[in-house]
Parts: structure tokens; sequence; C-alpha cells
């Protein structure tokens, strides 16, 4: 691997990591579950998504469906 691809690589799992540290969990791998496990639950572009995270934190909602 070059120097080039590890940045790109330290520099996703850093995004990755402070959006778990905020709460925020990780759109790529909310998505990825979706069409493993729910393949026929329409699958919410980055605000929705990012909107009901933020909901399901403050309103006290459920995080997780399954």
């Amino acid at each position: 691997m070059d120097l080039h691809a590890r940045l790109q690589t330290l520099r996703k799992r850093a995004v990755q990591t402070a959006r778990l540290c905020c709460g925020v969990p990780d759109y790529e791998v909310y998505v990825k579950h979706l069409r493993e496990h729910h393949p026929e639950r329409k699958v919410p572009s980055y605000a929705e998504f990012f909107r009901e995270r933020q909901e399901a934190r403050y309103k006290g909602g459920g995080g997780r469906c399954c």
C-alpha cells in the first residue's frame, strides 16, 4: 500500500472515530447494514439519516433496530 492510500485510510478512520465519539454513526456502515439486513427499507439520504440519529439521541428514542 502506498503512502497516499495509507493516509486516506487513516483520515477515513479518524473521521469515523470522531463521529462516533460525538454520537453520530457512520452513514456508510448504516447503508451497508440496511442493504444486508433490511433490503425492503428505503435507504435515507445523509441529511435524513443525520436528522434521525440526532432525534434518536436527544429525544430518548431507541438507537438500534436489531
